[in-house]
């Protein structure tokens, strides 16, 4: 048995690359170019020298300050320009609004500090736009106060005819020095200007008008009928213009409100309630005359303020792509840098501090380019002395490293994501490139659908090289990302389409015609009675006859279900059988002997005797009760089978199931865990 098992190939290509445990000892002034080398190869995993510091505490805690501040100056770029629908396009022909050369880490490992330039510029260009964002914001606020004082001048205006005539005494005006030309920042805003005294007639009666957001009115109306016990009349209208607001830069439809009323005390009241629910309250004159004045002012000023808001916004769009015109470099470039001073805090600095000393895996095959890119960075940085290489002996299990190409990459995280299999085991992706899309066939099965799935494949590969050089949404990343799978699934749900017969739910005679005809000629009881087979079989796949008659279901149901127990049994085993590779591999006879047989045992006896039983029955086209056989194996294993028996000498052949299949869980868990119980 030892020799049979010794004459099997190991697998290798199916395994985990060879690892190997390296020793980096770099000049500090070579140490950055190294890192960021090795670090564009791929192939080297650095250990964590100083595992028991706090990030504070490590040499380079201030580069990775430095580059994360610079990472959050570049996202609020980021942000501003998505904001203001701004694309970051790349220039080819114009400068860098920064240079590219600023924001990169000098190779003097004396200088690495030297990014302070770009770190200012940065910080000015955001000072610049903050500023910027503010003096817009300040603008919007004192537009929109003037655009809803227009909005209530002329809602308002409907309200008030009635009581013109008896009107007297003082209208209150728009103050001459709140707007004007050179003061839209410096000035107080209308909500911060005291309410000159209302209008008075002789009955006493007087009014506030006002502006509220629409979901605020009916609680705003119920407030002022209870604060004043119904001692008011209050009137409402719709704005019939949406206002954006500066904090959201969301369109808010709005209601004008006029609030008569009676008394000082009334007024106070009102005044508050409408600060507490945030209506905005305008003076309205009631003279008709002063009210036409104050309009013509009011969408004078209104006019000046849109162009100053267009001014602004169009000086703050071109700051922005100015920035956004390299904005990707930039952003790049800062992660790689923190990338690169993280792996660097995890080396030490050897006794004389002129040195970096750096451990790591990295796969057998590639000792050789990583020598070659070490020695490249040894001459890019030009260092008198080079990067000293050599191997260690390892003593914990080294990581688990699979060579991946475009195709079998979306496999492997596939399967990383159930577990990352152990150090020179046997790798499941490898099977699973052809497993998982055919498993996934057989449950799609529709050659229609599966062009559909083949058009979009199509799609995401020749356009492939463009996909990949751009930022993808997650749904579109993950599409992309799995390009290669979508095509397998695709090609095998044609195949097995065609094997149902189905193209969008709907068989079709492609191999030629049906090996069934109807009764009689006028085949009025072709889906009652039934058909009748006068020719060979259908060529490939189910006969579309099938389709729609009485039998159709029953037919299908026993050929999916009998076909799924099949294909979950080759898995079942195909997994057992990569366990005793792995077993044999690692050198473990007793896995082999108290597990691997055991399992096969145990699954084979019950599942693969199913197995064997379905086959022989579509081959020989017997009747037999597959449920019976398999419950009375278990009940009567000595009972005659009758017309349930499938081939000779299977009576006495599902006897010795049974026992076998009781007594081998007890063994295994006494042999292999002798003292569990």
């Amino acid at each position: 048995m030892d020799d049979f098992l010794d004459k099997l190939p190991q697998m290798d290509l199916m395994r985990s690359e060879k690892m190997t445990l390296v020793q980096l000892i770099i000049p500090v002034e070579s140490a950055h170019r190294c890192v960021t080398y090795l670090g564009e190869l791929g192939l080297l995993q650095f250990r964590d020298l100083n595992a028991d510091k706090s990030p504070f505490q490590r040499t380079f805690a201030n580069q990775v300050k430095r580059c994360g501040e610079m990472s959050r100056k570049l996202r609020f770029f980021k942000d501003q320009i998505d904001k203001a629908g701004l694309r970051c396009s790349p220039r080819h022909e114009l400068e860098p609004y920064i240079e590219l050369g600023d924001l990169e880490v000098r190779n003097e490992f004396s200088s690495y500090l030297s990014a302070e330039k770009s770190l200012r510029q940065l910080a000015d260009h955001e000072h610049e736009v903050l500023e910027m964002n503010s003096n817009s914001e300040k603008l919007r606020q004192t537009y929109n106060e003037l655009l809803e004082f227009k909005i209530v001048l002329q809602k308002a205006n409907g309200f008030l005819v009635s009581s013109n005539a008896h009107a007297t005494g003082d209208e209150t005006e728009l103050h001459e020095g709140t707007y004007s030309n050179n003061g839209f920042i410096e000035t107080s805003s209308l909500l911060e200007q005291e309410m000159r005294p209302e209008p008075l007639n002789q009955s006493g009666l007087r009014f506030i008008s006002g502006i509220i957001n629409k979901d605020k009115l009916l609680r705003f109306e119920r407030m002022l009928f209870r604060a004043t016990r119904g001692n008011m009349l209050f009137n409402q209208t719709p704005s019939d213009e949406e206002i954006m607001d500066p904090s959201t830069s969301e369109m808010v439809e709005k209601i004008v409100f006029v609030v008569f009323f009676s008394g000082e005390q009334a007024r106070t009241k009102i005044l508050k309630i409408c600060e507490a629910f945030g209506a905005n309250c305008y003076p309205v004159p009631e003279d008709t005359t002063k009210q036409r004045q104050l309009t013509r002012e009011v969408l004078s000023r209104l006019s000046d303020l849109e162009a100053t808001l267009d001014a602004g916004t169009r000086h703050r769009n071109d700051a922005l792509n100015a920035v956004g015109y390299s904005l990707t470099k930039w952003m790049t470039t800062v992660r790689r840098e923190k990338a690169v001073y993280d792996t660097l805090n995890m080396l030490n600095f050897d006794v004389t501090k002129k040195c970096l000393v750096g451990e790591g895996w990295c796969p057998t095959f590639a000792k050789t380019q990583i020598h070659e890119v070490l020695q490249r960075a040894t001459f890019d940085s030009n260092s008198q002395v080079g990067v000293i290489f050599h191997i260690m002996q390892a003593v914990e299990s080294p990581p688990t490293y699979f060579r991946t190409n475009k195709l079998t990459n979306a496999f492997q995280e596939i399967i990383d994501a159930y577990g990352v299999a152990r150090y020179q085991e046997a790798n499941p992706a490898v099977y699973s490139v052809v497993t998982y899309p055919f498993l996934f066939a057989v449950m799609f099965g529709d050659w229609g659908h599966g062009l559909c799935l083949l058009l979009g494949a199509l799609y995401l590969l020749t356009r492939e090289r463009k996909l990949s050089s751009q930022k993808l949404g997650s749904f579109m990343e993950m599409l992309f990302g799995g390009r290669y799978v979508i095509l397998l699934m695709a090609l095998f749900s044609i195949y097995c389409g065609l094997i149902y017969n189905e193209f969008f739910s709907v068989p079709f005679h492609i191999f030629g015609g049906s090996a069934y005809k109807c009764r009689d000629t006028t085949c009025s009881d072709a889906y009652t009675v039934g058909l009748v087979k006068y020719r060979d079989p259908y060529p490939f796949g189910v006969d579309p006859s099938w389709r729609g008659s009485r039998s159709e279901l029953p037919y299908l149901n026993s050929l999916k279900m009998k076909m799924s127990i099949l294909l979950g049994i080759a898995q079942m085993n195909l997994g057992l059988i990569l366990s005793f590779f792995n077993a044999r591999f690692f050198g473990s006879s007793l896995d082999i002997r108290y597990q691997f047989i055991p399992q096969m045992i145990f699954l084979n006896s019950l599942f693969g005797y199913l197995s064997l039983l379905i086959i022989i029955k579509w081959c020989t086209g017997s009747q037999a009760d597959l449920y019976h056989v398999m419950i009375y194996m278990f009940l009567s294993p000595t009972e005659e089978l009758g017309e349930n028996e499938l081939f000779w000498g299977q009576r006495p052949l599902q006897a010795q199931f049974p026992p076998l299949f009781t007594l081998n869980p007890k063994l295994h868990k006494l042999l292999l865990h002798p003292y569990s119980s």
